[in-house]
């Protein structure tokens, strides 16, 4: 009897285990299934309202390109060369600047300065050199292995001597590159490549150098702006554009002895600057974020500004180091940042740059403008489209003038 009322407690006992057991696997089988679903749902919604609406925005917007491409190509078949009919129009202009050449800018510069580890760095920066076609002859170092990441190995230096300063020149050229244009600033216009132009008074922004802010006047014209930058009103304004191609040396050096005093920094778009795109937008380097330093030279107004561009990590000018560019929107909000500038020494209020002397550097290819004033009989000795060294006078020298003389 006994042993009878055991077995059927055992029995009890057992299938209640069985069946908390059992309800316990039902459980984690239920908790499973409402996570996988939890998942599934956020996934469905992911996809519905982030993944398909990019991939629907990406698809008409490269179609978009693909339409603008096809009617710039129809344009250069039907019109001459030069003519206004290839320039984009501003809906163009304003669908170009929709691509985040800025995000795509900071990637590259974030890639580029990347540690690399030494198996690699002959391959990948070797691969550049040749695709490039660097010079590692004339670089201070020529020994791949020894540049830790991409940026770095951009921004080598040249052995001494590499690039000697004409000492017949005025004014020589910062650095090496591609001459896109240069010449006469006409009525407050300068041309950035034959047939295409951009306003001066655009590009520079409001002319107070010296005198802290002023309102600048209403109505004023171009050629009024000109006339305004002009010491010396029997001098005539210049100016020089010289494209840096990614293979180029990218430090950049003063081309004149001057002073500078004034830096204004354009934090605008980051749009390619390559001489293909300098013929399709006017007014590229007034669109482009640059870096504007203005002062005075032995004949009057100076400034050279380097230009931003796409995939350029940043500009460094070592004598400013307050300057940050390459940033997002929000950090630098405003349209422009001045800066007054002056050295260390509490008494003076400009700083003396020697022609030759070196002012900054690119961490990739992208464009150097000169402006500045000069006697009406200035000259060039450039062409167009000519390909430049760091040093080389830029105008006629009166030793040249001697040779053509007794020639």
């Amino acid at each position: 009897m006994d042993s009878k009322v055991e077995r059927q407690i055992f029995r009890r006992s057992v299938s209640s285990s069985a069946g908390e057991s059992g309800d316990a696997k039902n459980t984690v089988v239920s908790a499973a299934a409402s996570t996988a679903a939890f998942k599934g749902a956020k996934s469905s919604r992911w996809r519905r309202y982030v993944l398909k609406p990019f991939i629907f925005v990406q698809f008409f917007f490269g179609i978009g390109l693909l339409a603008m491409a096809f009617k710039q190509l129809r344009r250069k078949n039907t019109h001459p060369a030069q003519s206004p009919e290839l320039i984009a129009k501003e809906w163009e202009i304003l669908y170009y600047r929709i691509i985040p050449f800025r995000a795509i800018s900071r990637a590259w510069g974030w890639l580029t300065n990347r540690h690399l580890p030494v198996w690699a760095r002959q391959p990948i920066l070797g691969l550049y050199a040749r695709t490039f076609n660097c010079n590692l002859e004339e670089a201070m170092d020529g020994n791949l292995d020894n540049y830790s990441c991409l940026a770095e190995f951009f921004r080598r230096k040249l052995k001494s001597g590499a690039r000697p300063i004409d000492p017949a020149g005025t004014v020589v050229a910062p650095s090496d590159g591609t001459v896109l244009n240069f010449g006469r600033v006409t009525a407050g216009m300068m041309e950035q490549v034959k047939g295409v132009s951009y306003s001066l008074g655009e590009f520079l922004g409001p002319a107070y150098w010296r005198n802290g802010p002023e309102v600048q006047p209403a109505g004023q014209s171009e050629l009024e702006y000109e006339k305004s930058l002009l010491v010396n009103k029997d001098n005539d304004l210049f100016h020089c554009v010289i494209y840096l191609a990614p293979g180029d040396y990218h430090c950049f050096h003063s081309p004149v002895d001057w002073t500078v005093n004034f830096r204004r920094h354009f934090p605008g778009a980051l749009l390619s600057v390559n001489p293909s795109i300098a013929k399709w937008v006017a007014g590229l380097f007034s669109l482009n974020e640059r870096a504007v330093y203005v002062g005075r030279w032995k004949h009057g107004f100076f400034s050279m500004t380097p230009v931003g561009a796409t995939n350029v990590g940043s500009i460094r000018v070592y004598g400013d180091e307050k300057l940050k560019t390459n940033c997002t929107k929000w950090a630098l909000p405003l349209p422009y940042y001045d800066r007054y500038m002056g050295p260390s020494e509490p008494d003076s209020d400009e700083i003396p740059i020697r022609k030759g002397e070196i002012f900054g550097e690119f961490n990739l290819g992208s464009t150097i403008v000169l402006i500045f004033e000069a006697p009406k009989d200035f000259e060039f000795n450039i062409r167009p489209g000519e390909k430049i060294r760091m040093g080389q006078s830029l105008h006629v020298t009166d030793s040249a003038t001697h040779r053509q003389a007794s020639d």
